[in-house]
């Protein structure tokens, strides 16, 4: 049985969604994370582990994660990979507020993964929206964070119209029981919501146990399977990745980035943010926008 643990993408942007390129002769081990993955092959070829199966995607096809599904890949020494993470909670504003979240897992669980399933003209608009998607961070040219925005919607629009549903559904068992039931990932993107929303205040491990109907025992062991990770490591690196996020941006006080991302005090921001990153707050940050 594979061992499956949680991967927490750091963002680039104030969106929560990034790009990158990946060379070479690669093996990522077994791995999971709520936000959808896109691997786009522009030369050689990947093995990807999925559903008990190795799955080759050869040059100019996309392969799609859902949330929640587990899986690994092994590529060619030649191959040159794109890859894409973003949150649904993107899609989620003020006026679609009745979209449902859980619909939106839905529509790519259940929808083709491979684009050799896709209609061709789908692939080949599908390929056009990700060489953009790519291009944009890279550019940053003026209104790139609207591009983004607009491009994945376009994403998501050819989701719901056009790309084919499955032939069946992934089978509970098929990776770690625990992660693959719906009831323990919805319960598990439930805690992610959760710290997302409050992770302004002092979030503690009994609230978190407390909302999601466990005991504090139960969920700190539940959390661990199924994360590789303890509750306090898990929530310390998430509010490291919003402070690293806010100093990459703008320049705040560092009382205020502390207070956004959840530190009761900057005296202990500082002493985490450099045992976590091997600088300080204010050192990282100059070492982007230099002494400005």
């Amino acid at each position: 049985m594979l061992s499956l643990y949680l991967e927490i993408p750091s963002w680039d942007n104030m969106l929560p969604f990034r790009s990158f390129e990946d060379l070479g002769k690669t093996v990522v081990p077994p791995h999971w994370h709520k936000e959808i993955e896109i691997i786009y092959v522009k030369s050689g070829s990947a093995y990807i582990g999925y559903d008990e199966q190795l799955i080759q995607v050869r040059e100019g096809e996309i392969f799609v994660f859902g949330s929640g599904e587990s899986h690994y890949f092994l590529a060619s020494p030649d191959s040159v990979r794109l890859v894409y993470q973003f949150d649904l909670l993107l899609f989620r504003d003020q006026y679609l507020e009745k979209l449902d979240y859980k619909e939106l897992i839905r529509l790519f669980e259940t929808s083709e993964n491979h684009s050799v399933n896709w209609p061709k003209n789908v692939t080949v608009s599908i390929q056009e929206i990700l060489e953009m998607l790519f291009e944009e961070p890279m550019k940053r040219r003026i209104g790139y964070e609207f591009s983004l925005i607009g491009l994945l919607h376009q994403l998501l629009v050819f989701y719901f119209r056009e790309i084919p549903k499955k032939a069946k559904t992934l089978e509970i068992g098929n990776f770690v029981e625990a992660v693959n039931q719906k009831e323990t990932l919805e319960r598990l993107n439930n805690i992610f919501i959760y710290i997302e929303t409050h992770s302004q205040e002092n979030i503690t491990l009994e609230d978190v146990a407390k909302h999601v109907g466990f005991s504090p025992h139960y969920f700190a062991r539940f959390f661990k399977k199924n994360t590789g990770q303890t509750f306090i490591q898990f929530l310390t690196e998430y509010r490291i990745s919003q402070a690293k996020s806010m100093l990459s941006k703008e320049k705040m006080p560092m009382i205020e980035v502390s207070e956004k991302s959840g530190f009761n005090s900057v005296k202990t921001f500082h002493h985490v943010f450099k045992e976590q990153v091997g600088m300080s707050p204010l050192k990282y940050h100059k070492s982007i926008f230099g002494n400005n």
